[in-house]
């Protein structure tokens, strides 16, 4: 089975069988009691739930990948801000969302790009990091880079971002992604008055 979806990653056909897969990927997990490695689809309620609740417009999101979050997220946010390290990958992004004005796909490494981000948002902004996002192609993620953008982001002076991030709590220390205790001391030291608790296998870094 795993060969046979190495094999339809290099299909065009690969982006609508993953969506295909949400669902059952969904129910499946519900039918686990829900462990910590959430499937997209819960991921994707995720975030809107925050949105929501903090009444944030803007989506910045590192780790584009098939542009599953965007296409979810689309009507959720006025402004959505997707970088993806992938050359052909980002391409295929901005191919797809093309029509969308609101959607700004941007090619290269986050942890230089989010400040660029970041110095024109004048608002709460919703982040959705991928706190191992370059593994996926056998590359080893970088914790440090992941601090770096967390950094750019609770230093920013607009106040009321939240801050979600996928990949940290199922792998928790494992090839360079960041431990998840760690993780908390670090940003509740560093940053007094931010809240850190996991959501739905998701770390959630929020004001109060």
């Amino acid at each position: 089975m795993r060969f046979l979806r190495q094999l339809l990653r290099r299909t065009p056909f690969y982006p609508i069988y993953k969506r295909l897969g949400h669902y059952p990927d969904y129910l499946y997990w519900r039918l686990r009691g829900r462990p910590p490695r959430p499937p997209h689809l819960a991921k994707q309620r995720l975030v809107k739930h925050y949105a929501r609740q903090r009444g944030l417009r803007v989506l910045v999101e590192t780790g584009t990948y098939y542009g599953e979050m965007i296409a979810a997220t689309r009507s959720t946010f006025a402004e959505i801000f997707s970088i993806e390290f992938d050359p052909k990958l980002a391409a295929a992004a901005r191919r797809k969302f093309a029509a969308l004005p609101h959607v700004h796909v941007l090619e290269g490494s986050s942890e230089s790009l989010i400040p660029e981000v970041l110095a024109g948002i004048s608002q709460p902004a919703l982040f959705w990091l991928d706190a191992g996002y370059c593994a996926w192609n056998g590359n080893f993620a970088d914790s440090t880079r992941l601090l770096r953008e967390l950094d750019a982001i609770l230093s920013h002076p607009v106040a009321g971002h939240v801050v979600l991030i996928d990949d940290v709590v199922p792998f928790s220390g494992v090839d360079g992604t960041p431990d998840v205790k760690e993780l908390q001391r670090y940003i509740v030291q560093r940053f007094p008055g931010r809240s850190v608790q996991v959501d739905t296998g998701i770390l959630v870094i929020r004001y109060g």
